[in-house]
């Protein structure tokens, strides 16, 4: 084998190889939503992204409206729109295998986001990792959910 040869090769065929990454054979998601669609190129994220078996959604930030003291509200409206990704994904919330949400008042949020969560989510639970921060975008968000699920096992 001429080594010389095979090496130009290589290097040649490198920069094609590093196009072929799991997103590029992904099936990636963005909103429906013209405007956040828009938003979503902008800021280079997809609402899903489906590769292999699993699908990862993007953080949905609950965020209250002016004069909102009822933090269920805000939470259920984060768990609506997760939903539709869920399903547009071709999941559910059974499917659901990892959270992971971002608060900025951790204690005071928990029990507002619980029994939100337990209203779309049942038994046997998902893992979740809770974690406090100092802030969100945009100005009014108190938590970000992110989650992870797995597709459903084709019937044999």
């Amino acid at each position: 084998m001429n080594w010389p040869h095979f090496l130009a090769l290589s290097i040649v065929a490198l920069p094609a190889a590093a196009q072929a990454g799991a997103r590029q054979d992904a099936r990636v998601l963005l909103s429906d939503n013209p405007q956040e669609r828009k938003f979503q190129q902008d800021w280079g994220y997809a609402d899903a992204v489906v590769t292999g078996d699993t699908v990862y959604l993007s953080g949905v930030v609950a965020g209250v409206h002016p004069g909102e003291t009822d933090l269920k509200l805000a939470y259920d409206r984060a768990f609506q729109r997760i939903e539709e990704a869920l399903k547009r994904a071709g999941v559910g919330w059974d499917d659901v295998v990892d959270i992971t949400s971002f608060h900025t008042d951790l204690a005071m949020q928990m029990p507002a986001i619980v029994e939100v969560k337990n209203r779309y989510i049942k038994a046997p639970p998902p893992t979740w990792t809770a974690i406090q921060v100092s802030r969100l975008i945009p100005d009014n968000g108190i938590t970000e959910i992110k989650m992870v699920a797995r597709l459903p096992k084709s019937p044999r």
